[in-house]
């Protein structure tokens, strides 16, 4: 009789930003077998109870070893890594013969094809999905989790528009549109979730969430669902400022994304930053996926969260240079 449940996890990225909360996370459940895939020359170190397997990318036969007897592949990669490394981890997972993968997908939502196409980012991701599709040997999940807050939070004015070292906020039109934003802790939890998930019904009678519910479309998450007006209020309680303390402009976010996208056709990747997280608080925007499609967060047992909490790592990561 074939298991009814994910076993064998194997992880691309495993001392990443959101790979070591994923990480953290499974081996917390204690039903899954952890495997990081790293490079030969990596000196990444990992958390105990995990097995490494070192690969090489121009040696196809050494990832298909390494994802040997692995029921679910996740893949976490920075936007720098060669473009060729994930297709090289499907075809290898599609020959090692695992059944479930979680492409490096986590994000907005993949399906909105306007958005795809205003980012940049539909088109790149969607030729991975395709191909897992073609390949028709795994199902794929991707989880959609809008923006890392506590990482755009910190990370310059050009993501959700602070700088705490000049104390100066730059708002999209009233500061008033609200989008999902998920910590890391949060998205850890959540494939832990999905991955301890029975993959089909024990019987026509369970009416229990399944991992077939999830195949081949979105987890939709959140942490927070929030405006920028709701950030800077949070960062006001941590900071202990308030309005007189900082300096607000208010854009039109439209002008922003254009002005954005200007720049980043002239190579210019902080351009990039601008459009990719103005183009989020359009109006017509489908960031707010739990008013668009609903969340998945009840069905996975995620919990509420403490915004002032990671608004304050925000904070700090602000302060200690974090990119």
């Amino acid at each position: 009789m074939a298991k009814n449940l994910i076993e064998n996890v194997a992880i691309v990225g495993a001392g990443g930003h959101v790979g070591k909360f994923i990480v953290e996370e499974l081996l917390k459940t204690g039903k899954h077998k952890v495997t990081a895939i790293t490079r030969e020359d990596s000196a990444s170190k990992f958390a105990e109870g995990v097995l490494v397997k070192k690969v090489n990318y121009d040696d196809q036969s050494s990832l298909v070893e390494a994802l040997q007897g692995q029921d679910a592949l996740i893949i976490t990669m920075s936007v720098m890594a060669p473009p060729d490394q994930q297709t090289k981890l499907i075809d290898a997972a599609a020959a090692a013969n695992v059944t479930w993968i979680l492409p490096n997908e986590f994000g907005g939502d993949p399906l909105d094809l306007e958005m795809g196409k205003d980012t940049f980012l539909g088109v790149a991701k969607a030729k991975y999905r395709d191909h897992i599709d073609k390949l028709g040997k795994i199902s794929w999940i991707a989880i959609a989790c809008g923006f890392w807050y506590e990482f755009s939070l910190g990370g310059g004015p050009s993501r959700y528009g602070f700088d705490f070292k000049n104390r100066t906020v730059t708002l999209f039109d009233d500061g008033n549109t609200k989008i999902n934003t998920s910590t890391w802790p949060q998205c850890g939890r959540a494939v832990a979730s999905l991955l301890s998930l029975k993959i089909t019904p024990d019987s026509e009678d369970d009416k229990s969430p399944t991992l077939t519910h999830f195949k081949n479309k979105c987890a939709y998450i959140s942490s927070f669902t929030v405006s920028q007006n709701d950030m800077l209020e949070s960062v006001f309680r941590v900071t202990g400022t308030d309005l007189q303390d900082w300096k607000v402009t208010k854009v039109p976010v439209k002008q922003y994304y254009k002005s954005g996208l200007e720049e980043f056709q002239k190579g210019n990747m902080i351009g990039f930053a601008q459009l990719l997280y103005s183009r989020a608080f359009f109006p017509e925007s489908s960031a707010n996926c739990g008013a668009n499609k609903g969340l998945h967060n009840d069905v996975l047992g995620l919990p509420k969260e403490d915004f002032d909490e990671f608004t304050k790592i925000g904070v700090e990561m602000s302060r200690e240079g974090v990119e």
